[in-house]
């Protein structure tokens, strides 16, 4: 048996995943993070980006986050996010619809915090689209 970590995935509206880990990956402010068992006590803020989770079988998880916290302590990594959705529960025509909606306000150049806004949306289905490309490539191999 593979020495693993737990990963709980939770959002503001429910919990995404819950399982266990040999590796999580998640995009934090300074850049990407691996969590691998028996990882130092770490609290960090994320950025609107992936997390991938590999599991004790090497199946890999994409998933996409708008930001949040991650937190890991001796047994567990815990990803508060924001907004969270696995890979395969995107809509990609709504993705790519609000992508192009948070491009236009940007080329336009809208009030601040309509721009502020449409900053925070392009990051968010950016990192969608990402999740939707990682699986499909995933599920070619």
């Amino acid at each position: 048996m593979a020495n693993t970590i737990r990963c709980e995935i939770v959002s503001a509206e429910a919990e995404i995943y819950s399982g266990d880990a040999t590796l999580v990956v998640a995009t934090g402010e300074l850049g990407e993070l691996g969590i691998a068992p028996k990882h130092a006590p770490l609290i960090t803020r994320l950025k609107p980006g992936k997390v991938v989770v590999t599991t004790a079988n090497g199946e890999h998880l994409d998933f996409a986050i708008s930001g949040g916290m991650l937190e890991v302590q001796p047994t567990v990594v815990t990803i508060l996010a924001d907004t969270a959705i696995r890979a395969d529960d995107i809509d990609e025509a709504k993705v790519r619809a609000a992508k192009e909606e948070a491009e236009r306000v940007l080329a336009g150049r809208g009030e601040a915090m309509e721009i502020a806004e449409a900053q925070q949306r392009l990051a968010e289905v950016t990192a969608q689209l990402q999740a939707l490309e990682r699986l499909r490539k995933n599920l070619k191999h």
